[in-house]
């Protein structure tokens, strides 16, 4: 596996990109080897914390892939995996001629430290970091501002450089906009392994990084793939996840899984499920807090993902109270916009129904209005758990009834006579529900 060191980048008067004249002589004399340490320097001068670069081949877990989209695991994106899977399978039909991928890590982890920031979830999968009363929580990667826009400015970038150093080349860069298998490339190019939970895990610096790659025509040495598997015999992430949503090692089912079910998936939250999602509204951090290997993780100082306002929560009263406008504008240039206005609303009256907090009352009460019946329907379950929990339960009882004279969608109708009844779906086995 390819080690970026210090004295692998340009000494103090070596120009690190492309500058005067003489870059095509300088691409003409170079070696394959030679170009490669120039693209690192580069890349690492852009901002991209490490760098590997693999061959062009099928993806190395292609066939498992395609076994479980056809099992039913990917949720939500099925139609969309499904429809580009030849493409995924070769790189080619994403860059004719492209002979080497660039792959590049941005470490994004923001979060302050703390002795036990590794130990989020205790061993029965209950959450023991909950946010601050009436808050929902965000998954670090989307705290701040859009990572695609920064990714993509320093892609073109470095794609402007290899063009101009190696003229009549071609590059494409690939942020999430392209279906290339970025984590079996991760690793082929040597930056990490994939582990249990499915995340690329770098020996050195953990998951909480993002993956973009460079396919271009340019051939270079590929690097090492990291053969090792460093998860050992440890098993904190399947067994920290509340809803259960790692079937077996290195598979997920997305169905289950809390990122999913606050991002793409924007319709009911199956009952079962949603103890399990405790103050989620947006991803999870679960399965990557728990990881020994991330108590080393880099903290960054990148503004574009520091937290907007300074909070890295969420008030769920407000969340409530956005309508279509407001929260495009609240949450203009933020990850959070994938949710929909709708799907953060039904998830922050979820996180309610799991953490009650009476300043969030009226709030909660208006949402049993809400022109959607996804948020609706969420906002009933929610007040079943405040009966259940008896928090306002006489007013929680109250104002289920009064929507019920109302209501005339048949879902929303199940759900308020549920939470009237304060009938509750079993929770998963040992897993804390309301």
């Amino acid at each position: 596996m390819t080690r970026e060191r210090p004295d692998q980048f340009p000494v103090p008067g070596e120009p690190a990109g492309p500058s005067a004249a003489g870059l095509s002589q300088t691409a003409a004399a170079a070696s394959p080897a030679d170009l490669a340490h120039r693209l690192r320097a580069q890349a690492r001068q852009l901002g991209f914390a490490r760098v590997g670069i693999a061959g062009v081949a099928s993806p190395p877990r292609h066939a498992a892939f395609v076994s479980w989209l056809k099992a039913g695991l990917a949720g939500p994106m099925t139609a969309w995996l499904a429809r580009h899977e030849p493409l995924r399978a070769d790189p080619q039909m994403l860059l004719s001629g492209v002979r080497s991928i660039v792959m590049l890590a941005t470490d994004y982890d923001t979060s302050p430290r703390t002795p036990s920031r590794h130990r989020a979830v205790a061993a029965d999968g209950h959450d023991v970091t909950a946010a601050p009363p009436g808050h929902g929580r965000v998954a670090r990667y989307a705290v701040g501002d859009d990572y695609h826009d920064l990714l993509r400015s320093r892609l073109n970038m470095l794609a402007n450089w290899l063009s101009d150093t190696v003229p009549g080349s071609t590059s494409r860069g690939v942020v999430d906009s392209a279906p290339l298998a970025e984590r079996d490339f991760g690793w082929l190019a040597g930056l990490g392994w994939i582990g249990k939970n499915t995340m690329l895990i770098s020996p050195q610096a953990g998951s909480f990084f993002f993956l973009s790659a460079l396919l271009t025509t340019v051939e270079l040495p590929a690097d090492t793939p990291l053969e090792v598997d460093h998860c050992g015999t440890c098993t904190a992430c399947l067994e920290a996840c509340p809803t259960d949503a790692f079937p077996e090692p290195r598979v997920l089912d997305a169905t289950r899984c809390i990122a999913t079910l606050t991002i793409e998936d924007r319709g009911p939250v199956p009952a079962d499920l949603r103890e399990g999602m405790g103050e989620w509204v947006f991803g999870c951090d679960i399965c990557q807090d728990v990881c020994p290997w991330n108590r080393h993780a880099p903290l960054v100082d990148e503004p574009a993902f520091q937290p907007r306002h300074g909070d890295a929560t969420l008030p769920l009263a407000d969340l409530l109270g956005l309508d279509t406008a407001s929260f495009r504008q609240r949450f203009h240039g933020s990850p959070l916009l994938r949710a929909k206005r709708h799907g953060l609303a039904r998830s922050a009256a979820i996180a309610l129904g799991n953490a009650p907090d009476p300043a969030a009352a009226a709030a909660l009460a208006t949402a049993l209005a809400d022109p959607e019946p996804v948020v609706r329907g969420a906002a009933a379950w929610a007040l079943g758990c405040w009966i259940t929990k008896d928090v306002r339960a006489a007013w929680a009882r109250e104002q289920l009834a009064l929507r019920l004279e109302v209501e005339d969608d048949a879902a929303v109708l199940a759900e308020l006579r549920d939470a009237a009844g304060s009938q509750r779906v079993e929770p998963s086995p040992g897993k804390h529900g309301c």
